[in-house]
């Protein structure tokens, strides 16, 4: 049994989406009846990567620079971000015409640091990781006399944050769970708020990943580790705020960790399946669907695709991963007679047998085959691991000594 919401924070939500209004999208929150195949559970998609800046972020960063005293504007802003919340404070900074300093990790995603950039923001690479470049940011927002705009642990930001919840609700009200990605916790902290206020029988989880899982330990009193870095970077931090922490401890149902392999499945399946991008933190909450899928058996469940900023390079690295995963991609090795048109034989054969050859490594001298043979690697497109097995027995079939290596 969790606890009553906060009476204020939720008015101050309500406040929030009067503000809000006009000034970013409101996104829409639609039913996927694939996903809800696969899922065994209804599933609805809230799309904040369709925000401007393909972001949540940009709700709690407006809500709190609304509300700044001239003399804070004047004085600019400053933010600490891995990268939506800094690409949100900048945009927002410009128009309002407000000057912004954001602090970013060394290692932020080129992607967001260039997007930071052109709203016209100066950027400070700082620290190996978000908490290296919190430090930093509260020392340098303290010696400029800058107006710190928290990515999380601000009660005007949470407030805009929470407001994702009245929107997913007015569009789908008959919705009794949310899934929602957990980092610093202003997400989850207002979105819970705001969610029970309306429906106190709604049920919260929420999702880190393994690398992060401080919420998770203090949900489950654990004492796990947090690494160095993960696919979902929007989620990389090590400690939720002074403020979420007792939000989560009081409101969310349940906290649970996702692997790395599970977040790029669910990046994979929503590009594949919804045609969208999201970024790690963005496919957290299908992935957890994925893999527990009786808890949420029955249910009719909200995910946020709460940002979709990823590199296109990593994002061309888990669609690879992801066909070689399913069978779709696939090395082959094949032993032939080294004579003029082995090559050529293997390569029709395969043509016959509906393969599309992608590479080709021909080798002599690296291999243990005796000296009138050659061995033969070949990566080919195919229909999957069923289709896979059959090329190798018709090869097999044909003569030739063939396997599959990766």
């Amino acid at each position: 049994m969790t606890a009553a919401p906060d009476r204020a924070l939720a008015h101050e939500i309500d406040l929030a989406a009067a503000r809000l209004r006009g000034e970013l999208n409101e996104t829409p929150c639609l039913a996927s009846r694939t996903l809800s195949a696969i899922c065994g559970c209804e599933v609805f998609l809230k799309f904040e990567n369709l925000q401007f800046t393909a972001s949540f972020k940009e709700r709690g960063a407006f809500n709190k620079m609304a509300q700044l005293t001239p003399a804070e504007r004047s004085s600019g802003v400053l933010a600490v971000s891995a990268g939506n919340h800094a690409q949100a404070v900048a945009y927002h900074a410009e128009r309002m015409g407000i000057a912004a300093t954001i602090v970013m990790p060394r290692f932020a995603s080129s992607v967001k640091v260039e997007n930071t950039r052109g709203f016209g923001a100066e950027v400070v690479l700082q620290g190996d990781t978000f908490d290296d470049a919190r430090v930093i940011g509260l020392a340098l927002a303290a010696e400029r006399g800058l107006t710190l705009v928290h990515p999380f642990d601000d009660r005007d930001v949470i407030a805009g944050q929470g407001t994702v919840a009245l929107e997913m609700l007015a569009q789908q009200p008959s919705l009794d769970t949310l899934v929602v990605a957990i980092g610093g916790g202003g997400l989850i902290a207002g979105m819970a708020t705001a969610a029970k206020a309306l429906k106190p029988e709604m049920r919260i989880v929420g999702v880190q990943t393994e690398r992060f899982p401080a919420a998770w330990n203090s949900k489950h009193g654990q004492s796990r580790e947090s690494r160095q870095a993960t696919i979902a970077d929007g989620i990389g931090v090590k400690s939720p705020g002074a403020l979420t922490l007792p939000v989560i401890r009081d409101l969310v149902d349940d906290v649970v960790l996702v692997s790395e392999d599970d977040i790029e499945q669910a990046i994979l399946m929503l590009l594949e399946i919804e045609k969208t991008v999201v970024e790690g933190a963005g496919a957290v909450g299908l992935a957890a669907v994925l893999k527990d899928k009786a808890s949420f058996a029955g249910r009719k469940v909200g995910l946020v695709l709460c940002g979709g900023n990823i590199e296109p390079l990593v994002l061309a690295e888990i669609i690879e991963r992801g066909m070689v995963k399913s069978g779709r991609l696939a090395r082959l090795r094949v032993d032939v007679r080294d004579v003029p048109g082995a090559l050529a034989d293997v390569a029709a054969l395969l043509a016959r047998l509906g393969a599309n050859i992608d590479e080709v490594q021909h080798q002599r001298a690296f291999t243990s085959l005796s000296v009138e043979r050659v061995q033969i690697e070949v990566v080919v497109q195919t229909r999957g691991a069923a289709h896979i097995e059959k090329i190798l027995e018709a090869m097999r079939a044909e003569g030739y000594d063939a396997e599959r290596v990766g």
